[in-house]
């Protein structure tokens, strides 16, 4: 007898037709919203840099951006099956447009309290539009998974799409509409949000498919002991490292390695995806999704040790584009596996995984990954190049840490990106002190004033400076990857753990939620 194929069942949805198509579209727009604000942040965190910020410090305002939205999955995804996908989704919206808000008071912040009033106001609007995010990301996930119960994986896949998508949009709006402000781009994501939001206010939503199987909590929570589920959930703090912890850096991290086409690298690489996540449902009928997972895994790893020691830009293109094809499918699909195999769970092992992917991007990946740059970058300058006249002169006021690491003091990235290209920043730095004069504030900028008097004592060196500063930024880069690369590598041995066990114990095959439960869950969409 032929093996059975779980993915061969005819389509079979919660509903069908228009309302079904406007759901999906929907949550797809919130992803792109998600990704827009992301794609677009990580274009503007040199201009970020301006209020004398660390990689350490930009690091760690982005990653609430990833660790607040990793909170809210998990907070929300206990009361999804209960309030509902509509109503979780409408807070949704409401939190992205405050978080709009409250970022545009970040210069005035700045002018007003310094460095710190900047910080608090990019670290809050930052993590308000995370609470969107994540209320979004805990309602999408089962809510596909309830409108398309027999193909999870495939359709989580090109859901999924829609956050390359957004990467491509706001990486374009922070490339083109940039020189109009860090503002422009950053708002951008407003376009589909508004989007979803009026969709979401008018369209009736289903219940879970869980819920309308009559699938208690206490069932639902039983799933989070299963020892799979628990490596599973392991395994996805690892790809949140990996992917989102990468993605924040990559851009600014191969700008260095491509002579100023890491933009462009980060779109074509985020395109990439986009048009492959449509393609997961015949890939994984070949070879399952862990066979998937495994080879993903192992291209994530090659490619990112490739991007930190080629040379030239066209292996660098490579490299990315090998970086790509490994990134593409790990998510989605990881989260098709978890609906596949623990369909009781609903949207509270969904939740748990994608909030501890989160957690893990944005409180380890993407501010682990900025420690890495400041301690290579240090480390290079100063006991490699010996340039400790150029350190001392570039060096922050206090030390930076990480977690248990070594505490060190670092170079500033505000200095450095003055040093770097000085008539524009420090042309803008004149031109802000002016207008604070204008405003009769100008007293209450001690950060301004700090970095303009430095500057005024430093440029004088500054033919000195450079080539070891860049140099230093470049290496700090490259072993930052370099170290990053042995996440993907543990966690394709991981799903070679996972491959084996399935092997021996019957081989990889979907769970239906009514043959567990015994009954069809009603069809009431």
């Amino acid at each position: 007898m032929a093996a059975t194929n779980p993915y061969s069942a005819p389509q079979s949805t919660a509903g069908g037709g228009k309302g079904t198509f406007l759901i999906f579209l929907a949550s797809f727009l919130t992803l792109i919203a998600a990704g827009m604000g992301f794609g677009a942040r990580a274009e503007v965190l040199g201009q970020w840099a301006k209020y004398g910020f660390t990689y350490t410090d930009l690091g760690k305002i982005s990653g609430m951006g990833l660790a607040g939205f990793g909170l809210v999955i998990l907070g929300a995804s206990l009361i999804t099956d209960r309030v509902g996908y509509k109503a979780i989704m409408l807070a949704a919206f409401l939190c992205q447009v405050i978080s709009a808000a409250i970022m545009l008071f970040a210069d005035y912040s700045f002018n007003a309290y310094g460095k710190d009033g900047a910080y608090w106001c990019l670290w809050t609007g930052n993590l308000i539009f995370a609470i969107g995010n994540g209320l979004c990301e805990a309602a999408i996930n089962p809510l596909v998974a309830t409108l398309y119960p027999n193909k999870k994986t495939h359709y989580l896949n090109i859901l999924h799409a829609g956050w390359p998508a957004g990467l491509v949009l706001g990486a374009l709006a922070g490339k083109f509409l940039g020189h109009y402000g860090w503002q422009v781009p950053i708002l951008s994501f407003m376009i589909p949000a508004l989007i979803y939001g009026f969709i979401t206010l008018t369209q009736h939503f289903p219940q879970s498919e869980a819920t309308r199987a009559g699938v208690t909590y206490g069932e639902m929570f039983s799933q989070l002991l299963a020892p799979v589920l628990i490596f599973l959930m392991l395994i996805h703090a690892m790809v949140g490292y990996v992917e989102l912890g990468t993605d924040s850096w990559i851009s600014s991290i191969t700008n260095k390695l491509s002579l100023g086409q890491g933009t462009y690298l980060f779109i074509f690489a985020s395109s990439l995806m986009f048009v492959l996540r449509f393609f997961a449902g015949p890939i994984v009928e070949k070879i399952n999704p862990l066979g998937l997972l495994f080879v993903s895994a192992v291209l994530g790893a090659v490619g990112l040790y490739t991007i930190s020691v080629v040379e030239g830009v066209g292996m660098v293109w490579m490299a990315v584009t090998i970086y790509a094809l490994g990134k593409t499918f790990l998510w989605p699909t990881m989260l098709g596996v978890v609906g596949e195999r623990f369909p009781k769970g609903g949207a509270v092992t969904m939740g748990m995984m994608g909030g501890i992917g989160m957690l893990s991007a944005g409180l380890l990946g993407v501010p682990g990954i900025g420690y890495k740059q400041d301690f290579f970058l240090t480390e290079n300058l100063v006991k490699q190049q010996k340039a400790e006249a150029t350190f001392n002169r570039y060096k922050t006021d206090e030390e930076i840490s990480f977690l248990f690491l070594p505490k060190f003091i670092g170079v500033d990235q505000g200095k450095l990106k003055v040093a770097l290209d000085p008539e524009g920043p420090a042309t803008d730095l004149n031109n802000r002190l002016g207008i604070l004069e204008k405003l009769g504030i100008l007293k209450d900028s001690k950060d301004m004033l700090a970095l303009q008097s430095w500057w005024e004592s430093a440029k004088s060196f500054i033919a000195t400076d450079k080539k070891p500063l860049d140099d230093a930024q470049t290496y700090g880069g490259r072993l930052a990857l370099r170290w990053t690369a042995v996440v993907p590598a543990t966690m394709a041995v991981c799903y070679l753990i996972l491959i084996l066990y399935f092997r021996a114990t019957g081989g990889y095959k979907q769970e239906h939620l009514h043959t567990l439960t015994g009954k069809e869950a009603p069809n009431e969409y």
